[in-house]
């Protein structure tokens, strides 16, 4: 009976084994690619952000976003889908595969840049207090006064991320907390405002403006808590390709004086933004 064992050479495991890493190596995702072939772009959106991104009486998805994805759909001859999520799933949604990028509003943080490509920056944010018309117990002229309040923010927001740092330097410093109320939506947060939950909420300057501006009469701002940040677009790390050419769509934009127009119409205020070295350092 003839024997079934068999030798190798050892020189021939040097030759299988990089050969058997070439071929299980991942393919680079060509997001752009697939967008040109079926035609449209699918973007990952909360629009609850107004005046960021929000939806019209009409239910249509609009705002400052919106308005210039759509110029740039327009420029490379593709539509819009949108996949309609709550801010906290943004991030995960886009890492996953669940869409192609997202044009929500996104502060720009090294945490973030770890994970996802951010475009260059469409806005600009300051972190604002709002809080009930006469409600002089909040006041955000200085920090330790907010020490034993509560606050409203939305879940994984730079807001929240504020607020919680401060209110850690509070308790650092022997003062009470702030205790945080997250929540999925700007509108919760008006909601818990406005019965009261919470004594104040922080939120983008711009947001906070368009509440005003909606409830007169209900709310004022108090001061300002953070520092200011940049806002961006994100996409995958792999899918250079798509951010280049957001990028390149962005920049003709801004040459044009669309995307300033834009910010005026739907911000109220313009911004000069950076194309380069805006992302912050890691701690």
């Amino acid at each position: 009976m003839k024997s079934s064992n068999f030798w190798i050479h050892p020189a021939a495991l040097l030759v299988l084994v990089p050969t058997l890493a070439v071929a299980t190596a991942p393919a680079q995702a060509d997001t752009l690619a697939d967008i040109k072939a079926r035609g449209t772009m699918v973007v990952g959106l909360d629009p609850t952000f107004a005046p960021y991104e929000f939806t019209d009486a009409t239910g249509a998805i609009t705002g400052y976003d919106p308005a210039l994805l759509e110029q740039i759909a327009k420029s490379i001859g593709v539509k819009i889908e949108y996949r309609q999520m709550a801010f906290s799933g943004i991030i995960p949604g886009l890492v996953a595969g669940s869409f192609d990028f997202t044009a929500t509003a996104l502060n720009v943080t090294a945490e973030r840049a770890a994970r996802i490509s951010y475009t260059i920056p469409v806005s600009q944010s300051v972190n604002g207090i709002l809080r009930r018309v006469g409600d002089t117990r909040v006041d955000g002229s200085d920090a330790s006064k907010l020490a034993g309040l509560s606050a409203g923010v939305k879940q994984t927001s730079t807001p929240e991320r504020v607020v919680q740092e401060t209110s850690d330097a509070l308790v650092a410093n022997g003062a009470a907390p702030i205790n945080i109320v997250s929540v999925e939506t700007t509108e919760q947060t008006v909601t818990a405002l406005g019965t009261k939950r919470v004594d104040f909420i922080v939120d983008d300057t711009s947001v906070l403006a368009q509440i005003m501006k909606e409830r007169p009469g209900q709310f004022e701002l108090a001061g300002e808590l953070g520092a200011t940040d940049y806002i961006a677009w994100g996409a995958r790390k792999d899918d250079t390709a798509l951010t280049d050419l957001l990028n390149e769509e962005l920049r003709k934009l801004k040459a044009s004086g669309e995307m300033k127009a834009l910010q005026e119409q739907f911000l109220g205020i313009s911004f000069e933004l950076p194309e380069a070295d805006f992302i912050p350092s890691a701690n």
